[in-house]
């Protein structure tokens, strides 16, 4: 089970970078921002469910 969570972080990351970059190449500073709080919310998410368990 916790593999498929850290798979699952990563895979948004890669999302919300993806996302990131997209929005670069069309200027829209909404998707930009999309991506970054993807980002930011699956790292909060890996952080405390890592903690939780310890």
């Amino acid at each position: 089970m916790r593999y498929v969570l850290i798979i699952g972080v990563i895979l948004a990351v890669a999302l919300g970078i993806t996302v990131v970059v997209l929005g670069g190449a069309d200027d829209s500073p909404g998707l930009q921002l999309i991506g970054v709080m993807l980002v930011l919310c699956a790292v909060v998410f890996g952080i405390r469910n890592r903690r939780g368990r310890h």
